[in-house]
C-alpha cells in the first residue's frame, strides 16, 4: 500500500480520539456534577457506561469488522460516534448523558477493533511492524492523558458541553478522510452469521458485573457471573462464535490481554481519583487540573514512540513489559503519599513521568503479545479482544476503586476524609499493579523465545 502512513495516520488519529474520550469528560466531572446536581457515583457512571458498553460490544465489533468489511464499519461507527456526541452536547439530565455515553462506546466499539486490524493487515510482513506499533501504543497512551489537559481547557473556556460537541466535526472529517486514504478491502472472513446469543449474555453479564461492584450487591454479581458462564457454554457449542475459544491457546495472546487488563484496571481509575483530588481537594480549576497531568502524556508519547518497539526488539517482552510494570508500581505507591495540602511538585509530577515512561514500555509490550499470534482472518478477534480487556479492566477499575473510596469517606465530604477514601483506592490500585508485574515476569517468554514481530510466522505482523 502506497499511503501506509498515512493510513496510520488517519488509524492512529483515531485511535487517540476514542481514548482521549474515555478521560477529556472525566476532568469536566466536577462542573457537570454541579450543574445537573449529580454525586461522585452518579458521576462514575459517565465513564463506565462508556467503556462498560465499548467492552461488552468490542468482540461483536471485531467479527463485524472481519465480516462486513472493515473499512466499512469503521465509516459507520464514527458517524455514530458523531451523532452521538451531538446528543451530548445538548443534554439536560444525568441519565440523557449516561445514555449518550453508551452510544459512545458501541461507536467505540465499531471503530476500534475496524481501526486496529487495518493496521495489522497494511503492515502485514513490513519490516516498519514494530516503528508501527509504537506509534500506536504512544497515541493510544497519550490519549488517555491527553484527554484531561484538553477537557480542562474546553471546560474553562467554552464549558463543559463542549467536550461532547468537540467530537462531532472529527467524526465527520475522519469517515471521509477514510474512503480516500483506507483500502477498501472486502470481508476478512466467510460469512456464516453472527452470535447474537453470545453478544447478548457477554454484554449483559459484564455489565450487571460492574453495577454490581458499584452498588455492592451480591445478589447482582452471581447473575453476572451465571451469565458469563452461559456465555462460555454458547460459545464452546456454537458453529460461529463470537468468541471462539481455542484462540486462549495462544499464549503470548493471553498473557497481553491479562497485562492489558491489570494496568487499565488499576491506572485508569488512579487517574480518575486524581482529577477529583485536583479538583475538589486542591482547588484547581479544570484547566489546571488537565495541565498537571500533562507530563504523564509526554512521558507516554516520548517512551512509546522511540523507546518501546526497540526495547522489545532487543531485550525481549517480558524484560519490556516487567520494567514498565514495575516503573507503574513505584509511581503508584508514590500517589499513596497524596495529603490534604498536597503540592503538584512533591507529589504529582515525579510519578506521573515515572508512570508515563512505564505505561509507554507496557503498552508496546502488551500490544504486541495480544496480537502477534493472530492469523489474517483473526486480525478482528484478536484486535476486538484486546480492547475488550483494556475497556473491561477500565470498567472494573474505576467501579472498585470507586466504590472503596466512597466506603472508606461514609458521606463524609471534608478533605481530610475525602483523602483517606482516595488513598485507600490507590493502595488497591497498588496491588492490581503488584499483580501485574508477577504476571509480566511468568506470562511472557525470555528473549530467546521472541523474535522480531515481523518474523514471527505465520501471523500478519501486528
Amino acid at each position: 500500500m502506497k499511503n501506509k502512513w498515512a493510513a496510520l495516520a488517519l488509524l492512529a488519529a483515531t485511535q487517540f480520539v476514542l481514548i482521549l474520550d474515555l478521560t477529556i469528560v472525566s476532568i469536566a466531572l466536577p462542573p457537570l456534577g454541579r450543574d445537573l446536581g449529580l454525586d461522585q457515583q452518579d458521576l462514575s457512571w459517565l465513564t463506565t457506561a462508556y467503556s462498560l458498553v465499548f467492552g461488552g460490544l468490542l468482540l461483536l465489533g471485531g467479527r463485524l469488522s472481519d465480516f462486513a468489511g472493515r473499512r466499512r464499519v469503521f465509516m459507520a461507527g464514527m458517524v455514530l460516534f458523531a451523532a452521538g456526541s451531538l446528543v451530548g452536547g445538548f443534554a439536560s439530565t444525568g441519565e440523557v448523558l449516561v445514555a449518550v455515553r453508551a452510544v459512545q462506546g458501541l461507536a467505540g466499539a465499531l471503530v476500534a477493533p475496524a481501526a486496529m486490524s487495518l493496521v495489522m493487515t497494511i503492515f502485514e510482513g513490513d519490516p516498519a511492524f514494530g516503528k508501527a506499533m509504537g506509534i500506536w501504543g504512544a497515541v493510544g497512551g497519550v490519549g488517555g492523558a491527553a484527554g484531561v489537559v484538553l477537557g480542562g481547557l474546553l471546560t474553562d473556556w467554552f464549558g463543559w458541553r463542549s467536550v461532547f460537541f468537540v467530537n462531532v466535526p472529527v467524526g465527520v472529517v475522519v469517515a471521509g478522510l477514510a474512503l480516500v486514504i483506507l483500502p477498501a478491502a472486502g470481508p476478512a472472513a466467510v460469512r456464516k452469521g453472527f452470535d447474537l446469543a453470545g453478544a447478548v449474555t457477554s454484554t449483559a453479564g459484564l455489565a450487571l458485573l460492574i453495577y454490581s461492584l458499584v452498588d455492592l450487591d451480591i445478589r447482582w454479581t452471581a447473575v453476572a457471573v451465571a451469565l458469563l458462564v452461559v456465555f462460555v457454554v454458547i460459545e464452546s457449542r456454537s458453529a460461529n462464535p463470537l468468541l471462539p475459544l481455542g484462540i486462549f491457546r495462544k499464549k503470548l495472546l493471553r498473557a497481553g490481554n491479562v497485562l492489558m487488563f491489570l494496568v487499565a484496571s488499576a491506572m485508569q481509575a488512579v487517574f480518575f481519583i486524581l482529577t477529583l483530588y485536583t479538583q475538589v481537594v486542591l482547588g484547581y480549576s479544570a484547566t489546571q487540573s488537565g495541565l498537571s497531568m500533562a507530563a504523564i502524556a509526554v512521558s507516554i508519547a516520548l517512551t512509546a514512540s522511540m523507546l518501546g518497539g526497540r526495547s522489545v526488539a532487543r531485550y525481549g517482552l517480558r524484560t519490556t513489559a516487567g520494567i514498565g510494570m514495575g516503573l507503574i508500581a513505584v509511581a503508584v505507591a508514590w500517589y499513596t503519599r497524596i495529603g490534604v495540602n498536597g503540592a503538584f511538585l512533591a507529589d504529582l509530577l515525579g510519578p506521573e513521568i515515572i508512570s508515563g515512561i512505564g505505561f509507554g514500555l507496557l503498552v508496546v509490550a502488551a500490544t504486541i503479545a495480544a496480537t502477534s499470534e493472530a492469523l489474517p482472518a483473526e486480525a478482528g478477534l484478536a484486535s476486538g479482544l484486546f480492547n475488550v480487556t483494556q475497556q473491561v479492566g477500565i470498567s472494573v477499575g474505576i467501579a472498585v476503586l470507586i466504590t472503596v473510596a466512597s466506603t472508606r469517606t461514609a458521606g463524609a465530604t471534608d478533605t481530610a476524609s475525602l483523602v483517606a477514601g482516595y488513598q485507600a483506592a490507590i493502595w488497591v490500585g497498588l496491588g492490581i499493579i503488584v499483580a501485574g508485574v508477577i504476571a509480566a515476569l511468568t506470562l511472557l517468554p525470555r528473549k530467546t523465545a521472541t523474535k522480531e514481530p515481523q518474523q514471527a510466522a505465520p501471523v500478519p505482523t501486528a
